[in-house]
């Protein structure tokens, strides 16, 4: 089809599609499923996590540094409780998730077993799915990855909770391998890289074994595995109502299988409003630091800030990312606590003056964002503003980022579809009101 043609359709689309504004109001829309002071409409009830980034005083709401709840325990919590025994914290995490309590010593050697023994795909798998059909997008071999291994689970269909739970933990335990060998692949396929794809070794946590297939001479230091192993905890999870961990309720609310029900969630991590989001603030930052000639200066700094938000430079469409979320207000804890982390970091890298924009930025971009805003709530940096430096300073890929953050939320994502499967709901179902005219049906020949 000749791209005039496509171009006249589109239009056509456009002009047949777009709806009155002022309709969203008459109805009383919750357009996102938020209302108009940006509070999310109540969908569902979890007893797997919680994002809280308001307190009620006296019956009026008012802003609160955030809070991430895990089972019912604060993440600076678990994260202190692994740190100070210097401990890797994801597979303890994953386990809480699941199953709603901490493991003993017992229970978490034995689960990391579990986990160990799995991790491993299928015989030919990397030959025939995942070198067959190479993909620059690794989010996109990622999602087929998942539906290719549907054919190769002899019981993919059964919905029991225990299948389910077979199924989740075979998932935790290799999306980091189709994520690292995606790479690999990549690399080879379209940028002239020789193809170089590491085992796994059962003893390694998580995070190590990412970093241990991910180089080529298997080296990493301790601190860069345990702050990977932080990110992993950060990430695994974060309320039922965030994109991709709906989309998982609603998908399995529909009787599907669980490699359907997670690709659907790739999908949707996969956009830059949701997972793609820290990739977007490294691109940012990077063209903050090309066009503003000293670091230091804050005014020089604020200046284009404002000229991100008046869409002139940058990508031109107003937004100062990782700045601002749904829930949070004056506070993410995510990013509190992976900034403590980024700073020692950028210390060891010799980094540092790399991590100060990055303070600046975040510390400049609240006011000017408030200044040309009108804002319901606080506003802060979110997860996404520091993950990205971490991961550069890592040594991670762009390409990988987004795919790290679904290798973390596997976690959740399974969590809450046995919560859905065990609480048998109903099938999601929204309402949505038709608006257009009823008109008559032309007959062909008198069309016109």
């Amino acid at each position: 089809m000749e791209k005039n043609v496509l171009k006249t359709l589109s239009e056509k689309i456009l002009k047949t599609s777009v709806i009155d504004n002022e309709l969203y109001v008459k109805y009383d829309v919750k357009r996102g499923l938020r209302d108009l002071s940006g509070k999310g409409v109540l969908a569902g009830l979890t007893e797997i996590s919680e994002v809280r980034g308001t307190e009620v005083i006296e019956g009026e709401v008012h802003p609160m540094e955030g809070q991430l709840i895990y089972r019912g325990i604060d993440i600076n919590m678990i994260i202190e409780g692994f740190t100070r025994e210097e401990r890797f914290g994801f597979e303890e995490t994953v386990y809480l998730l699941l199953f709603g309590n901490l493991p003993n010593s017992e229970q978490l050697n034995s689960f990391k077993d579990i986990l160990g023994e799995y991790r491993n795909l299928p015989k030919g798998f990397i030959r025939d799915i995942m070198i067959k059909s190479p993909s620059e997008d690794l989010m996109n071999a990622l999602s087929r990855s998942v539906l290719a291994l549907y054919s190769y689970d002899n019981n993919a269909d059964d919905t029991s909770l225990e299948n389910v739970l077979r199924q989740s933990l075979y998932l935790i335990s290799n999306f980091s391998l189709l994520g690292v060998y995606a790479y690999a692949i990549m690399l080879f396929y379209f940028r002239d890289k020789s193809l170089i794809i590491h085992k796994p070794v059962r003893e390694l946590s998580l995070a190590e074994n990412l970093l241990h297939m991910l180089r080529p001479d298997h080296h990493y230091t301790e601190l860069e595995a345990k702050i990977l192993d932080l990110l992993l905890v950060l990430h695994a999870e974060h309320g039922g109502g965030n994109n991709s961990t709906f989309t998982t309720h609603v998908v399995s609310s529909s009787g599907t299988d669980t490699y359907s029900a997670i690709a659907s969630s790739i999908g949707s991590l996969k956009g830059p409003r949701h997972g793609g989001a820290n990739i977007k603030v490294t691109l940012m930052m990077e063209d903050i630091k090309n066009n503003v000639s000293d670091w230091k200066d804050d005014d020089e700094i604020s200046t284009y800030l404002k000229k991100i938000l008046s869409k002139k430079v940058f990508d031109k469409l107003g937004l100062i990312y990782g700045v601002g979320h749904a829930v949070y207000s004056l506070s993410d804890p995510r990013a509190v606590i992976l900034k403590q982390y980024a700073e020692k970091l950028a210390k060891d890298k010799g980094m540092h003056e790399e991590f100060d924009i990055y303070s600046r930025v975040e510390k400049l971009a609240i006011p000017v964002i408030t200044e040309h805003r009108k804002m319901f709530k606080g506003i802060s940096a979110n997860v996404d503003f520091y993950s990205g430096l971490v991961y550069k300073m890592l040594d991670i890929p762009a390409e990988l980022f987004t795919p790290l953050f679904a290798i973390s939320r596997i976690a959740g994502w399974s969590a809450h579809r046995m919560e859905e499967i065990a609480n048998k709901g109903k099938i999601i179902r929204p309402a949505y009101k038709s608006v257009a005219p009823e008109v008559e049906y032309v007959k062909l020949k008198e069309r016109k």
